[in-house]
């Protein structure tokens, strides 16, 4: 193994960790759209009485929160590509290739 190989190890488990909170994040979203999907759903089957909440600010509040979730996503999408070429980077490195090919 070369120099690098402790530095490279950390990246490795820098982006497995960064991997696997994205992953607990995705997984977060989900039950959360499906929980929306009911809720809309027997929205929809009671639509001729009373609305219990109020739609338009729910709606309001929920589309900034989609927001601030996209944002974050993106930022940790973009940490997990940079980990990834860091790792990339290494591994040439101690292979010594150094993207020299």
């Amino acid at each position: 193994m070369s120099d690098n190989a402790p530095a490279e190890k950390r990246a490795f488990t820098e982006l497995e960790a960064l991997v696997h909170h994205l992953a607990e994040e995705l997984a977060s979203f989900r039950r959360r759209a499906l929980v929306a999907e009911a809720r809309i759903k027997e929205i929809e089957e009671h639509e001729g009485g009373p609305p219990s909440v109020d739609l338009a600010a729910r709606v309001s509040q929920l589309e900034r929160e989609n927001e601030r979730l996209q944002a974050k996503l993106g930022v940790a999408t973009t940490k997990a590509k940079q980990m990834l070429d860091r790792v990339k980077f290494l591994r040439q490195q101690a292979q010594g290739g150094g993207g020299e090919r």
